[in-house]
């Protein structure tokens, strides 16, 4: 006899509303939509972040083969049924929407798949509409001079354009017009830029699929961030090693690299040095990279191995499986986190702690020429003070303190030695 089953739907309003809280930031949230891009072949994206206070916007748009109706449709459901293939950046059916009601109420996905027919789609997902009705619902939007936008940018060619608006998590529900407002919202494309061009470096190199992916940002292209410094003359790289992990019977290949970079005074600039830093800077950012299908998911620290110490700061070494392995290393549907397998990290535990060595054996070997080197300056600026005060009187002279200022700024800032012996 047949069990008595119940269908228990859930309350659309109050999933959605929790749904927004599952550890996406801007910047996460974007290249959660950059993941989707790629995964549609894409090899163009661009992202344009435009204060208009309540009216305020972001279009994510790309070059991809788009998609029909019945697959748009599909795309904007929670949970999607479509099945995902090796190399997929998708995982759960849920990015698009989590990524993009993480940072505002509204989201519309305008698209064209055909380079014959110039057939394009619109739906919409409004929470408010969600919140009003309870239902799973999407619309077709009315048009809007969003909508148009989008759908001039499909004129040419197919493709997909994601627009979020009612950014109640970006902008403040009070004064989201006044000057505060103004000024956080225009500190984000910074922010995408210096995260999406860390994380898809591989992808804007060429490294990742063998052709170059195209990023802008408000207009600016994107340079790759390679966190191992693989241009500087001075980086070292060990010998790359594989193992073989269970992952429910089936074995998966995990590929480690790792690098040594060289200290400061050996980097082919104090730009480059500064700019290798990283979001995170140098002592956070030192630790694994870790890869999936070529997108960075976690970065920085040791993932348990060891900790962050300011002595191994130059090592960094990278962690990379595909999405065979997506179980094993339990990533989230942020993919902003995962969990390096207790068996894997018992295998790289001896290449890290040797990379480690050999990171801190450099970095006291660097310690101590710049120490010798301070010396050496403080006393060939014996009298630097009188030398400095000099400089700082002649500017006035001539109207350039302000020059002198700024200058006396960087010295400070990229040779402190010099800097202290002139007394600036």
């Amino acid at each position: 006899m047949p069990r008595r089953t119940t269908c228990v739907t859930p309350s659309a309003a109050r999933l959605t509303d929790s749904l927004r809280d599952i550890g996406y930031d801007f910047s996460s949230a974007v290249a959660d939509l950059v993941d989707n891009s790629i995964t549609a072949g894409a090899t163009e994206v661009d992202v344009l972040i435009e204060f208009e206070g309540e009216s305020s916007k972001v279009f994510i748009a790309d070059n991809g083969h788009g998609m029909t109706l019945n697959g748009l449709t599909e795309a904007m459901r929670f949970g999607s049924r479509r099945s995902y293939g090796r190399g997929d950046l998708g995982r759960y059916g849920l990015g698009l929407k989590t990524a993009s009601l993480s940072q505002g109420r509204c989201l519309t996905v305008v698209t064209r798949t055909s380079n014959g027919r110039r057939v394009i789609q619109a739906r919409q997902l409004d929470l408010d509409l969600v919140a009003e009705y309870d239902d799973w619902l999407i619309i077709e939007p009315d048009r809007n001079v969003a909508i148009e936008r989008a759908r001039n940018l499909l004129e040419d060619a197919p493709g997909t354009v994601v627009i979020w608006e009612k950014l109640d998590r970006v902008l403040p529900t009070n004064n989201a017009s006044g000057g505060w407002a103004r000024r956080r919202f225009e500190t984000l494309p910074q922010k995408v830029i210096e995260h999406l061009a860390m994380v898809f470096h591989k992808f804007l190199s060429g490294e990742a699929s063998g052709e170059r992916l195209v990023i802008t940002v408000n207009g600016q292209k994107l340079k790759p961030w390679d966190p191992y410094a693989r241009r500087e003359m001075e980086t070292r790289e060990l010998p790359k090693q594989r193992f073989e992990i269970d992952n429910g019977g089936i074995a998966g290949t995990v590929t480690l690299r790792r690098f040594v970079l060289p200290g400061r005074d050996k980097f082919s600039s104090i730009n480059e040095f500064e700019r290798l830093s990283g979001p995170l800077k140098w002592n956070r950012q030192q630790g694994l990279y870790i890869y999936r299908a070529g997108r960075l998911v976690q970065w920085g620290g040791w993932a348990g191995i060891r900790s962050i110490d300011e002595h191994t700061k130059l090592a960094r070494a990278s962690v990379e499986f595909d999405t065979d392995l997506d179980e094993a290393f339990n990533i989230n549907v942020a993919k902003m986190r995962v969990s390096v397998p207790g068996q894997l990290r018992q295998m790289i535990e001896r290449p890290i702690n040797e990379i480690c060595s050999l990171a801190d054996d450099l970095y006291r070997k660097s310690t101590n020429s710049k120490h010798e080197r301070d010396r050496s300056i403080t006393d060939s600026f014996s009298g630097g003070s009188d030398v400095g005060l000099a400089l700082k009187g002649a500017a006035l002279e001539v109207g350039e303190i302000r020059a002198f200022k700024k200058i006396a700024a960087e010295l400070r800032k990229s040779e402190p030695a010099i800097a202290k012996s002139l007394g600036l």
